[in-house]
């Protein structure tokens, strides 16, 4: 191979990578990450022992390419308002490096093959609610709420609190009260978990032109919000124990992570910064994350206990 062939090898393999992470961007991979973590939570906890990783691997998969295809449909449709947030405007369907058409093939490619596996391979049932998780997403919260009404949050905080759902019907083929609790946990820790990075971003939002809540209410209302959401959070994510699915491991970590989560908001009542909201914000990632690998290790560990 000559030194020139070498070179435009060299410089369609780099546009490959690039093309290829650009897509890899769309599908947004630290938010994806967190639902298919909830997800695998929910078919570890709907089963004792460890899945049938027959069922459980394509389920993973399928849930990961249909919330992906959500996530890059949510760049298409949002990719004029990417371009006035500071926080947004890197995505490629906001440079311009992806047209909206390649995105909504992306898009729908993803979606096709996602709920083919888990048709083909998980169940009927799971492939269904994996799809309305993904209209409910990509189109109710995306299109209709974000801007429209303030509490565009909660509404469509339902499509994000199914991950868990997912999980558990793809294990058992139905939703179990125990799968509905875990809904309700992920569905009240939306609101304060977002409005807290609201916060920090509201020009972001008022310039976009979103009617998020400290655009429209104003800062000290939504810290009372975030707040308030935090203390009903609070006793919901007792539910697991005193229902029964979990043990004392799992209601040691939820009073701790509770009380912590509550400290944060209020001190961001109370006396609001930036890098406070910013804290905050943080550390509601890490209350959902270790608060569902507490349920985990308590339903593997606790059984073992002998105060369980």
């Amino acid at each position: 191979m000559t030194m020139a062939e070498t070179t435009i090898t060299a410089a369609t393999g780099t546009r490959t990578r690039t093309r290829l992470a650009q897509f890899y961007v769309l599908t947004k991979p630290r938010v994806v990450q967190l639902i298919v973590f909830c997800a695998f939570i929910g078919m570890l906890l709907a089963q004792p022992g460890l899945p049938d990783w027959r069922v459980a691997g394509p389920a993973v998969l399928g849930i990961w390419l249909v919330a992906a295809a959500a996530a890059a449909f949510n760049c298409v449709v949002e990719q004029h308002i990417d371009r006035r947030m500071a926080r947004t405007a890197w995505r490629p369907t906001a440079k311009g490096e992806l047209t909206t058409p390649q995105t909504f093939v992306f898009s729908l490619l993803l979606c096709a093959l996602g709920s083919a596996m888990l048709w083909i391979w998980v169940n009927p049932l799971t492939t269904w609610l994996t799809f309305a998780t993904f209209v409910g997403y990509a189109i109710v919260y995306t299109v209709v709420l974000k801007p429209l009404t303030p509490q565009n949050i909660v509404i469509g905080g339902a499509s994000g609190a199914m991950p868990p759902v997912l999980g558990w019907a793809a294990m058992t083929d139905r939703v179990g009260p125990e799968a509905i609790i875990l809904l309700l946990i992920i569905f009240l820790w939306t609101p304060p978990h977002f409005w807290s990075l609201a916060l920090y971003r509201t020009e972001d939002y008022r310039r976009a032109g979103l009617p998020m809540l400290p655009v429209t209410h104003g800062s000290e209302f939504t810290r009372l919000q975030v707040l308030l959401y935090t203390l009903v959070l609070f006793p919901v994510t007792l539910l697991p124990f005193s229902y029964g699915m979990s043990g004392w491991i799992y209601l040691a970590a939820a009073l701790a992570l509770g009380t912590i989560f509550i400290f944060y908001a209020w001190q961001l009542w109370r006396d609001y910064s930036d890098a406070l909201a910013r804290k905050t914000f943080r550390f509601s990632i890490s209350h959902l994350s270790l608060l569902f690998a507490a349920l985990l290790v308590d339903h593997w560990l606790a059984p073992w206990l002998p105060f369980h």
